[in-house]
Protein backbone atom coordinates (compact mmCIF):
# COMPACT_ATOMS: atom_id res chain seq x y z
CA UNK A 1 0.00 0.00 0.00
CA UNK A 2 0.95 3.55 -0.87
CA UNK A 3 0.12 5.98 1.92
CA UNK A 4 1.35 5.75 4.78
CA UNK A 5 -0.10 8.20 7.96
CA UNK A 6 2.20 8.11 10.84
CA UNK A 7 -0.02 8.77 13.72
CA UNK A 8 -0.11 8.02 17.50
CA UNK A 9 -2.40 6.65 20.10
CA UNK A 10 -0.44 8.20 23.30
CA UNK A 11 -0.67 12.09 23.15
CA UNK A 12 -2.41 14.37 25.64
CA UNK A 13 -2.75 17.25 22.75
CA UNK A 14 -6.30 17.36 21.32
CA UNK A 15 -4.97 19.25 18.69
CA UNK A 16 -3.13 16.04 17.46
CA UNK A 17 -5.81 14.29 18.06
CA UNK A 18 -8.00 16.15 16.08
CA UNK A 19 -5.77 16.81 12.75
CA UNK A 20 -5.33 12.58 12.85
CA UNK A 21 -8.75 12.39 12.84
CA UNK A 22 -9.32 14.70 10.63
CA UNK A 23 -6.86 13.07 8.13
CA UNK A 24 -8.39 9.79 8.68
CA UNK A 25 -12.11 10.77 7.77
CA UNK A 26 -10.88 12.92 4.47
CA UNK A 27 -9.14 9.71 2.89
CA UNK A 28 -12.23 7.06 4.38
CA UNK A 29 -14.49 9.49 2.59
CA UNK A 30 -12.38 9.90 -0.78
CA UNK A 31 -11.94 6.07 -0.91
CA UNK A 32 -8.38 6.44 -0.68
CA UNK A 33 -6.63 3.33 1.11
CA UNK A 34 -3.49 4.26 3.68
CA UNK A 35 -1.63 2.27 6.26
CA UNK A 36 -1.71 3.36 9.69
CA UNK A 37 1.70 3.45 11.89
CA UNK A 38 1.68 4.45 15.21
CA UNK A 39 4.94 5.94 16.44
CA UNK A 40 3.65 5.39 20.10
CA UNK A 41 4.78 1.71 19.63
CA UNK A 42 8.52 2.18 19.31
CA UNK A 43 11.37 5.24 19.56
CA UNK A 44 12.23 3.37 16.15
CA UNK A 45 8.88 4.15 14.28
CA UNK A 46 9.25 8.08 15.16
CA UNK A 47 13.50 8.15 14.12
CA UNK A 48 11.61 5.96 10.87
CA UNK A 49 9.60 8.80 10.15
CA UNK A 50 11.55 12.11 10.90
CA UNK A 51 14.45 10.58 9.08
CA UNK A 52 12.58 9.87 6.29
CA UNK A 53 10.90 12.98 6.19
CA UNK A 54 14.98 14.81 6.49
CA UNK A 55 13.13 16.63 10.00
CA UNK A 56 14.46 15.80 13.35
CA UNK A 57 11.56 17.20 15.22
CA UNK A 58 8.95 16.29 13.50
CA UNK A 59 4.74 15.17 15.04
CA UNK A 60 2.52 13.29 14.02
CA UNK A 61 0.32 13.61 11.89
CA UNK A 62 2.64 13.31 8.87
CA UNK A 63 1.85 11.74 5.62
CA UNK A 64 3.89 9.68 2.83
CA UNK A 65 3.55 8.00 -0.13
CA UNK A 66 6.21 4.60 0.52
CA UNK A 67 8.93 6.30 1.71
CA UNK A 68 8.56 9.84 -0.47
CA UNK A 69 7.33 12.71 2.55
CA UNK A 70 4.16 14.55 1.44
CA UNK A 71 3.81 16.70 4.42
CA UNK A 72 1.55 17.00 7.78
CA UNK A 73 -1.74 17.98 8.85
CA UNK A 74 -1.56 21.85 7.20
CA UNK A 75 -0.33 21.00 4.15
CA UNK A 76 -2.94 18.10 3.92
CA UNK A 77 -5.65 20.59 4.99
CA UNK A 78 -4.27 23.25 2.09
CA UNK A 79 -4.29 20.17 -0.46
CA UNK A 80 -7.98 19.84 0.83
CA UNK A 81 -8.79 23.33 0.52
CA UNK A 82 -7.38 23.16 -3.11
CA UNK A 83 -9.09 20.19 -3.85
CA UNK A 84 -5.85 18.75 -4.82
CA UNK A 85 -5.42 15.99 -2.07
CA UNK A 86 -4.62 13.03 -5.25
CA UNK A 87 -1.75 15.40 -6.25
CA UNK A 88 -0.55 16.64 -2.52
CA UNK A 89 -0.32 12.14 -1.95
CA UNK A 90 1.51 11.92 -5.25
CA UNK A 91 -1.37 9.72 -6.75
CA UNK A 92 -2.00 11.90 -9.68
Amino acid sequence: MGIKLYYTTVTASRTVKSQQSEIMRILDSKSIEYKLIDISLGGELRDEMRSKAGDPTLVPPQLFNEDQYCGNYEMFADAVEADTVEQFLKLA
